[in-house]
């Protein structure tokens, strides 16, 4: 596990879409797990800023998303339907026929979360998957429970994530009580992971994902179990991890940096060109 200290939410955000952007450079058909929520909003921001600048090309990859509300519309702003398209799928050359979200309104729950794994496998796997956290350390819609999820399965919603969600309803009792969430297995099964959080909100989470006990009531725990894993975290969000943890892992303002328009940096030995 690789762990970067920021100084902020927006620098936390432009390292994340540096390292999406070196993955569809490397590999242009990549398929990507893809997170919703506030945290990830800024790395879509950048993404769309190098697509825009450089070119950075979307006409091969293939998305799937964490989750979905059950019971919302596509066409509802609060869906992540809506939202994907908002920050992101609306201002790319992603193919709609490359866009996978689970459904929210199936006939059938039990067969939708079947197909959806069965379609990740089809398609060889998920080769960069973005995580968010949430504050009971929660990842996708995997709740504190007291065991795994494997695969995509309904999620009966704690009553701390409804709170946290709250914010983006004009009431709570709108937030929807129930979704589908990619399971732990399958997030497990992903060749590279990052993880984001931002503000101390996040801080009691992060300490539990990389220093925590491997547990099913602190979900993002697991993470610490697989080969490739990059947690990307502002100051905030680092606040209760190790000083020297800190220290060793915050990016060094003194290095010599390049222009303030074009970012250069090296992702696993390829040299890219961004504007950011």
């Amino acid at each position: 596990m690789r762990i970067i200290v920021t100084d902020s939410y927006e620098e936390m955000s432009t390292v994340a879409a540096r390292i999406v952007a070196g993955q569809l450079y490397l590999k242009p058909n990549s398929v990507l797990g893809l997170a919703t929520g506030s945290t990830p909003e800024g790395m879509y921001a950048n993404l769309v800023k190098v697509h825009q600048s450089v070119g950075l090309d979307f006409s091969e990859v293939i998305s799937f998303n964490l989750d979905e509300y059950i019971g919302l519309d596509k066409e509802n702003e609060q869906s992540y339907y809506y939202f994907m398209h908002k920050h992101l799928f609306d201002h790319v050359n992603i193919k709609p026929e490359n866009i996978h979200i689970p459904n929210g309104n199936p006939e059938n729950l039990e067969e939708e979360c079947k197909k959806y794994d069965k379609l990740i496998e089809a398609k060889g796997g998920i080769d960069l998957q973005v995580l968010g956290i949430g504050q009971n350390a929660h990842i996708g819609f995997n709740e504190p429970d007291i065991k795994f999820e494997a695969t995509t399965h309904k999620v009966k919603l704690d009553e701390e994530t409804i709170k946290a969600n709250a914010r983006f309803f004009e009431h709570e009792e709108d937030v929807p009580k129930y979704a589908i969430s990619m399971g732990i297995k399958t997030i497990m099964l992903a060749k590279k992971i990052i993880l984001l959080a931002s503000g101390k909100n996040k801080a009691e989470a992060i300490y539990k994902a990389i220093y925590g006990s491997v547990r099913p009531d602190a979900p993002a725990s697991i993470l610490q179990l697989h080969q490739d894993v990059v947690v990307i975290v502002d100051k905030d969000a680092a606040s209760l991890l190790p000083e020297k943890i800190k220290r060793f892992c915050k990016i060094n303002k003194n290095q010599e940096q390049p222009s303030r328009i074009y970012k250069f940096y090296i992702i696993e030995g390829c040299f890219l060109l961004c504007q950011l």
